[in-house]
């Protein structure tokens, strides 16, 4: 995933990776944008920014209603 994060910064890049982690543990969870924000005590730029950059790894997605959840992959 190294080129993945060659645009952001260093910051960004270690919430992301932390951020995947998570959503990787817990393959179930779903989180809005706020409950994201709060969990890893993130500001709102920083939660919306590494939200959106997983989105477009497309390592997560959306759900109808907005909550952000981990992309499933079919095989």
């Amino acid at each position: 995933m190294g080129v993945a994060f060659e645009h952001v910064s260093a910051r960004l890049s270690s919430v992301v990776r932390v951020i995947d982690a998570e959503f990787e543990e817990m393959p179930g969870l779903r989180l809005t944008r706020p409950q994201a924000r709060r969990l890893w005590r993130l500001s709102d730029d920083e939660c919306e920014q590494a939200l959106e950059h997983l989105c477009r790894l497309g390592l997560l997605t959306q759900d109808p209603t907005g909550r952000y959840l981990r992309r499933r992959f079919e095989y």
